[in-house]
Order: C-alpha cells, then sequence, then structure tokens
C-alpha cells in the first residue's frame, strides 16, 4: 500500500511515476503518466461542447474566456479549472507546460491573436490549435511571421483547428478537434524500454483505492497481450474482496475471470498469473469476441 501511496502522491504533484514488478525472471515496469492538460481559450458553443468531450477522453480540462457569462464552473462542469480573466494574463498564469494541448476558441479575430502572441512568447505545448477560416488562419500567421515570432512554431499550429470531416455544428466541430487531440496524443514517440508496458493512463480512483490501508486488495496488471485484445499491455484493475473493480483489464467474461481469481488470491494471499484465452469457440459464446489472449499478474495487497 506504501508503494502505491507513493504513486499517487508523484501523479497528483503533476508528474510521473513507476511501478516494477519482476514475474517469472522478467521486469516489467509500469508508467503512470497525469492526465494531459487540455486548455480551452474562450468559452463559446465549441468549447462548452468540446469540455465535456475531452473530459470523457481523460483530458483535464482548463476554460478561459474574459466574460462572466461564459467563464463559469455552472457553464463546464467537467472542467477541472474555469478562469475569469484577460487571456493573456491568464495564459502567463496558467504557466503553459511542454504536455499541454491548448486550443484557441476564441470569439473573435483580435483575441485569437493576442492568445497567439502570448503563447509563442512562452513554452510550446505539446499541441496547438486555433479555430477559424482559412482566410482569417492565413492572415494572422502572416502577422505573426512578420512580426519575428518563430517560424517553425508557427508552422507546427493546427490551423483551421480539428480533422477535416465536414464538421459543421458546434458538436461535429468538437468531434473534429477531439479526432485530432487522439490522433497527436498517439503519434508521440513512445517510451523506449523494451520492460516498458504499453498503457500509462491514470485511474486516479483505482490508485486512491490501492493506497487505502481499510481493506485488503488486489492488483491485476496486463503482462502481455497476442491478437486482437481489447486493452493493451499496462491495463489495470483494482479488485477487493466483494467483487467491486477500480479500473479494468478489457471488461466482459475476460475481466470476470480476471477479478474471480483475483478474489480467490484475497483469500490466500500472494501471487499469481492468469492466461485469458479469447480464441476459442467456448471464448467467442461466452462474447470474448476480440479473438487474442492476455497474461495478467495478480498480487494480493
Amino acid at each position: 500500500m506504501g508503494e502505491f501511496k507513493s504513486i499517487l502522491e508523484i501523479v497528483a504533484r503533476g508528474e510521473a511515476a513507476t511501478l516494477t514488478r519482476v514475474v517469472d525472471g522478467t521486469s516489467y515496469r509500469r508508467r503512470f503518466v497525469p492526465r494531459e492538460r487540455l486548455i480551452l481559450l474562450g468559452g463559446g458553443h465549441v468549447s462548452h461542447a468540446l469540455a465535456r468531450l475531452a473530459a470523457t477522453l481523460d483530458y483535464a480540462v482548463t476554460v478561459v474566456d474574459d466574460r462572466p457569462m461564459f467563464a463559469n464552473c455552472e457553464r463546464f462542469p467537467e472542467a477541472e479549472r474555469v478562469v475569469c480573466d484577460e487571456f493573456e494574463h491568464a495564459i502567463r498564469a496558467l504557466s503553459i507546460r511542454p504536455t499541454d494541448y491548448v486550443c484557441i476558441l476564441t470569439r473573435g479575430h483580435r483575441w485569437d491573436g493576442e492568445c497567439l502572441r502570448a503563447l509563442l512568447a512562452g513554452t510550446e505545448p505539446t499541441y496547438l490549435g486555433m479555430i477559424g477560416s482559412k482566410r482569417r488562419v492565413t492572415g494572422l500567421l502572416g502577422a505573426l511571421r512578420e512580426e519575428g515570432f518563430d517560424a517553425g512554431r508557427i508552422e507546427r499550429i493546427h490551423a483551421p483547428i480539428g480533422l477535416m470531416i465536414g464538421a459543421v455544428t458546434p458538436e461535429e466541430i468538437a468531434v473534429s478537434i477531439a479526432a485530432q487531440l487522439i490522433e497527436h496524443r498517439h503519434t508521440l514517440p513512445a517510451v523506449t524500454d523494451d520492460a516498458a508496458l504499453f498503457q500509462t493512463n491514470t485511474d486516479m480512483e483505482m490508485l486512491r483505492f490501492l493506497a487505502g490501508e481499510a481493506e485488503k486488495k488486489a492488483f491485476c496488471l496486463v503482462l502481455e497481450t497476442r491478437g486482437s485484445t481489447p486493452v493493451k499491455s499496462g491495463a489495470a484493475m483494482a479488485v477487493d474482496a466483494a467483487g467491486r473493480g477500480y479500473g479494468t483489464v478489457g471488461g466482459g467474461c475476460g475481466e470476470a475471470e480476471v477479478m474471480r481469481r483475483a478474489r480467490a488470491l484475497l483469500r490466500t494471499g500472494g501471487s499469481d498469473t492468469v492466461e485469458v484465452d479469447m480464441t476459442d469457440d467456448a471464448a467467442a459464446e461466452d462474447g470474448l469476441t476480440c479473438g487474442g489472449t492476455m497474461r495478467v499478474y495478480i498480487e494480493s495487497i
């Protein structure tokens, strides 16, 4: 429990933490990466739709607008933070990080320029996108080049923002932006470590449960996958004696089998591995239609 408490504290500080397990002589490292911060500059209709969608994609959403009627928690209940302030001042106060995603969704050309100048003068986020027509975007970016801002950084701005899917309504535009965020997330360089497991997402509820001292629990970690599986290596879940799960190793009958083994292990203690086979006819009848296998490590805590 102390190990998971330390991981929880590190992730809560906004830093990545690593858990190492040696199973049958092989070392596996599971990284827990903090939620990526998505900063929405502008609280209009597109931001309203995007904030809801991004929260389901595990982004920590911050919304900024200089109008109280648009920058309030009632309008953005899914946001971790809502800032009512002038854009330039808010950007400085937020201290942009290299891991941040920033979307400029303001109400006009003047405020777009204000945001871009403040952002280009500071740390470059991993993703920067700006809404607007091609003509408006081309004109503003050209002006910024003439003002001497870094041409390379300007080229990396996603503008007009979002994937070209023919989006028209605010909700459709939000989907196109969210799709581009996902695309960018999955093209980032992977950790070059043969022992590192693939999934690095952090389920804070699971970590808080594992870090607690009130009851016995089992930690379940997907070590390897073969074929088509609902999750990748690194998927994690915690199980209590009553069979309640926190996190997921894929759902369905495969997860149910892991939970059954975890509850049995809680009675005896120690650790074990289980092979979940989704390739045979019986598995297909049970709804395990992915057609692959998973090797899952389970330990009693």
